[in-house]
């Protein structure tokens, strides 16, 4: 037996559907009013374009102080978070600029580099010493072939042999670090082993090289055209997903049941991205996976009513359809609320405590949550009621379902 929350409720929804109603409409036309008076959307590096810097950390990353080392008025506007499995110690870097030619790009990955290094190495990053985390294979072969560690001059090898032996001495040294220790090594000792590589060797490079406590392990740019791409792609799952639901409860139900649902669902993602344009959250691909979320999660919610009012439309042939709407919403409160309810409280701890990755996310479905379970109960039943008030002042017939 179910936990019941409400026994014997019997709240006249219907009757106060102009004040829910007005309500809705007041917060509609604020958000559309912050839309104009705020700018539009902020729209994330996703659909604007931007860069993305992959970062390996020899630790766990601390993400507060990476996004204090990367101030805006330096790199621009940055979003910062972790990826990869746990305990790999990657993050990505995503920067608003969108670098179109590849020495822009180098230039963007070297003022990251350098806001890093001074955040988190700066005694060893001032030494004039190369970061060997940070370093191509030929500025390390160019430093072995003028060190000659291996002392092959002494033992009359031509230029170029020297050159090849210490090119493929470099060439299997990245290769220890990139592929065997997955882009960055904890010390320099740990060069020795690297396939072919002689201790003089990394004696040698102990004195020009450093193991910085992070890696760049590549670089991507996101066009303009692609983010404008990704918007209109975003739009579009959103409106599937609608024609889907409308598809599914006009069959299961009836069409005036699709559409009653389809204006609650448009209800409750107006007023989430009108509070998006309001307090000018970022609107990135996750908050479209929280939107497309929200849709499922609110249209549940309103088939569980619409299922309760087919079935008391059987059972109670002389109500008019208003009360059985009325008895129909009572009887599934307690259910809306504590499934809700449990919801809810799980992405409001997200909200707070999850930090600033998943703040985009988490505030989608908090206020979705709210807002959907509302229109479930005050938004979708009344639209049945007017279409079939409307339906009877034209025909004089009683509606059934």
């Amino acid at each position: 037996m179910g936990v019941e929350i409400f026994r014997d409720v019997s709240i006249d929804w219907l009757g106060k559907k102009w004040y829910f109603l007005g309500a809705s409409w007041v917060l509609f036309a604020l958000g559309v009013i912050g839309y104009f008076v705020r700018g539009g959307f902020a729209y994330g590096i996703d659909f604007t374009g931007g860069t993305i810097i992959y970062l390996k950390f020899n630790s766990a990353p601390d993400l507060d102080r990476i996004r204090k080392a990367l101030k805006p008025e330096a790199v621009g506007t940055t979003i910062i978070q972790s990826y990869g499995e746990p305990g790999d110690n990657s993050v990505q870097v995503r920067l608003a600029t969108v670098f179109e030619a590849s020495q822009d790009v180098d230039s963007g990955q070297r003022a990251v580099q350098k806001l890093l290094r001074e955040a988190f190495d700066a005694e060893k990053g001032g030494s004039g010493n190369a970061d060997f985390n940070n370093v191509a294979v030929d500025p390390v072969a160019q430093y072995l072939i003028q060190a000659d560690p291996d002392n092959l001059k002494a033992q009359s090898k031509t230029i170029g042999e020297i050159e090849t032996h210490y090119r493929t001495v470099a060439a299997a040294l990245l290769d220890y670090r990139n592929k065997t220790r997955g882009g960055l090594v904890s010390s320099m000792d740990e060069l020795a082993k690297a396939r072919g590589v002689s201790q003089q060797v990394v004696e040698s490079l102990k004195k020009n090289f450093y193991a910085g406590p992070f890696a760049i392990k590549g670089v991507e740019s996101v066009g303009a055209v692609v983010g404008s791409d990704l918007r209109r792609r975003a739009a579009l799952a959103v409106g599937l997903s609608f024609l889907g639901m409308l598809i599914y409860i006009a069959f299961r139900f009836k069409p005036i049941y699709g559409v009653a649902a389809i204006v609650a669902l448009l209800h409750d993602v107006g007023i989430t991205l009108g509070l998006f344009a309001i307090t000018r959250k970022e609107l990135s691909l996750t908050v479209i996976a929280a939107l497309l979320t929200l849709v499922g999660y609110s249209v549940n919610d309103t088939i569980v009513v619409f299922d309760r009012v087919r079935e008391n439309l059987r059972l109670m042939r002389k109500e008019s359809l208003s009360r059985i709407l009325n008895i129909s919403i009572n009887q599934t409160l307690s259910r809306t609320i504590m499934t809700s309810g449990v919801t809810f409280l799980s992405v409001l701890a997200l909200f707070l405590f999850g930090g600033e990755v998943l703040n985009g996310f988490s505030f989608t479905l908090t206020v979705g949550i709210i807002v959907g379970t509302y229109s479930s109960i005050a938004i979708a039943a009344p639209i049945v009621d007017f279409w079939y008030r409307s339906v009877n002042q034209r025909t004089g017939r009683k509606a059934a379902a």
